[in-house]
């Protein structure tokens, strides 16, 4: 993928971000996403929707998308949520099988597997899910950065265990594309809720998939839009689905896709390892004078213990968004932020 926007760009396409550390919570919107909706609800006040226009965005979204992932189009399918493109999977594994996903990961990707029915789910810690990796293993599900904590998981370890015993590997980014570098065509599935490090509407989801495991799956959620010819699938029991990932597409939430274009050009313009390098460097930044040990993995999201909240409400009394979740403080520094905000941060701790 070749950089067009340097970071100083990407930073500029931004108005809000000040005292707002939490893009692992959600992301704030670009310029661009702002007016994007703007004009478009302006136009359907008078003029209604227009479908075809808006296909027209869902496409140029996926496009986006495939070119944050470093995989073709045609290998990634869009949806509305995560737990619906998981679902997909879950449901297409035979009876039996055997799903090994982390301790305490992020339920939209593990509750689909466990309220399945007639497969067994078994969790591991996730420093150790590479080593859990046993001969019956029918998938590895996992996040590739932690929601609760922010740590970064070994990757190439996990789906070289995966693919040393035949197991299919199934990762969410949701908590990683935006900052850090991906490779979707890495493992088996892919999948990304937009809202988050990629500052779209909520409502915005892909489904990355290799060919051949995706010829396994059964387009469980198939209407209108996974045909062929979405135009000529509306109706009826005859309708052909599309040969390649838009099989496995949900009908997109429109306005959700008008906002979501511009944020998910403006990442894919993006040198993502410029962005990367800025944004663990706030992090690090935070974790060096706050006397936090750094982690394994250089990440974008920062915790620490707070079993009482105190240091959250510290936080949110200094005017500061942040969140917290199992038991820990948590801040995210993406693009939007500066030096000043980790500055803020430590000023309120202390």
């Amino acid at each position: 993928m070749t950089a067009s926007l340097d970071l100083t760009a990407v930073r500029a396409a931004f108005d809000g971000g000040r005292d707002y550390l939490a893009a692992c919570t959600g992301g704030l919107p670009p310029r661009a996403s702002r007016d994007a909706l703007i004009a478009d609800i302006m136009r359907s006040v008078t003029h209604g929707a227009d479908a075809a226009a808006y296909s027209v965005v869902v496409e140029q979204t996926r496009q986006h998308a495939a070119r944050l992932l470093q995989v073709a189009p045609a290998r990634v399918a869009i949806g509305s949520q995560t737990s619906v493109l998981v679902s997909l999977i879950a449901a297409s594994l035979p009876e039996g099988s055997e799903v090994l996903v982390p301790d305490g990961d992020f339920s939209s990707l593990v509750l689909p597997f466990v309220h399945r029915g007639g497969i067994r789910v078994r969790c591991a810690p996730l420093a150790e899910l590479a080593d859990a990796v046993r001969p019956d293993t029918a998938l590895v599900a996992f996040s590739i950065v932690q929601s609760a904590s922010g740590e970064a998981a070994d990757h190439a370890a996990i789906t070289a265990a995966a693919r040393a015993v035949g197991a299919r590997t199934l990762c969410d980014g949701t908590q990683a594309v935006g900052w850090l570098p991906v490779d979707a065509s890495a493992f088996d599935a892919f999948v990304v809720h937009a809202y988050k490090w990629l500052c779209a509407p909520r409502g915005v989801a892909f489904l990355a998939l290799k060919e051949e495991f995706a010829d396994t799956l059964t387009p469980l959620h198939a209407g209108w839009y996974a045909g062929a010819d979405p135009w000529q699938s509306c109706y009826g029991d005859a309708a052909t689905l599309a040969s390649d990932a838009r099989r496995f597409d949900v009908s997109p939430a429109w306005q959700a896709f008008v906002g979501a274009e511009p944020a998910l050009a403006l990442f894919a313009d993006a040198d993502m390892s410029a962005v990367h390098r800025y944004t663990t460097g706030l992090a690090g930044r935070f974790l060096t004078e706050m006397g936090l040990p750094a982690p394994t993995s250089p990440s974008a999201i920062v915790t620490w213990t707070d079993a009482d909240a105190a240091d959250l409400a510290r936080l949110q009394a200094a005017g500061i968004t942040a969140s917290g979740r199992a038991g820990r403080a948590r801040l995210a520094f993406h693009v939007f932020n500066d030096q000043d905000d980790v500055d803020r941060a430590l000023r309120a701790l202390r």
